[in-house]
């Protein structure tokens, strides 16, 4: 494991073991899209409504970098059987507690996505909330093309890395220790989502978020409300693929041959 994927696992190890300590569950309303402003909250909603809608309660999921588990419900409530991979262990036991605590069943495994522990073939759908920059672009896509079933779908939901502001708060966080710098260089690009894009006979991208950076000023001055209208129409009416803070790719019909 390389020093920056060793960095990565102490720190989300640390603040899961943390919360563990503390018997400290976050409830849903509080968690995941809930606990975002409402002007950042579209993606995320939408993600969840691309999951809601292919995902049936016979398929099998996997879900990428699951973290806490802060989207992993919006899977789950699908009734399909649904797998959560991390490698942080702690992470996967914070996930487990929780949605144990609301009566959702859901599999937890350590697995590094670069070099999934599945055999070919084996799922339905593969989900990714966040976490595509954990990994080596080519070994993660390559990995997600393996398991997947002919006809099968990958939905995720991610940053994109072209704005010059969201990169620029992106270093600072990466210069106070907060990231490390190959998530840095592998945050996804427009070339990433096109490469994606070609595994499949179809795909379709959305992307979010172009004036996110100026929202909490709007905010200040017409409101919450009005900011979150304004920026959904900002991005619904003007092409922003390349001043995107998120997109959600869902790509389908998987093409094997």
């Amino acid at each position: 494991m390389d020093s920056d994927k060793q960095a990565e696992l102490r720190r989300y190890d640390d603040r899961a073991m943390s919360r563990l300590a503390a018997a400290e569950l976050a409830p849903p309303e509080l968690d995941g899209v809930g606990s975002l402003p409402a002007y950042l909250r579209a993606p995320y909603l939408h993600y969840q409504a691309m999951a809601a809608e292919l995902i049936r309660p016979q398929h099998s999921v996997l879900e990428l970098g699951s973290g806490t588990g802060s989207h992993t419900l919006a899977l789950a409530s699908s009734g399909a059987r649904v797998i959560a991979t991390d490698i942080s262990l702690h992470s996967l036991k914070y996930l487990k507690r929780r949605l144990d605590a609301q009566g959702v069943a859901v599999q937890t495994l350590v697995a590094d996505m670069e070099a999934l522990p599945f055999a070919d073939n084996a799922f339905d759908v593969v989900a990714c909330a966040g976490s595509l920059s954990y990994g080596d672009p080519a070994r993660v896509d390559s990995e997600i093309r393996r398991v997947l079933r002919p006809g099968g779908c990958f939905i995720c939901v991610d940053s994109l890395n072209h704005n010059p502001v969201y990169r620029v708060n992106r270093l600072i966080h990466c210069y106070r220790g907060n990231r490390t710098r190959s998530t840095l260089a592998r945050m996804p690009n427009l070339a990433r989502i096109k490469q994606i894009s070609r595994m499949f006979l179809a795909s379709k991208v959305r992307y979010f978020g172009a004036l996110s950076f100026v929202m909490p000023v709007m905010v200040s001055v017409i409101g919450q409300e009005r900011s979150s209208r304004f920026s959904d129409w900002f991005d619904h009416c003007v092409d922003i693929r390349r001043s995107a803070f998120k997109f959600v790719l869902v790509a389908q019909n998987l093409d094997k041959s």
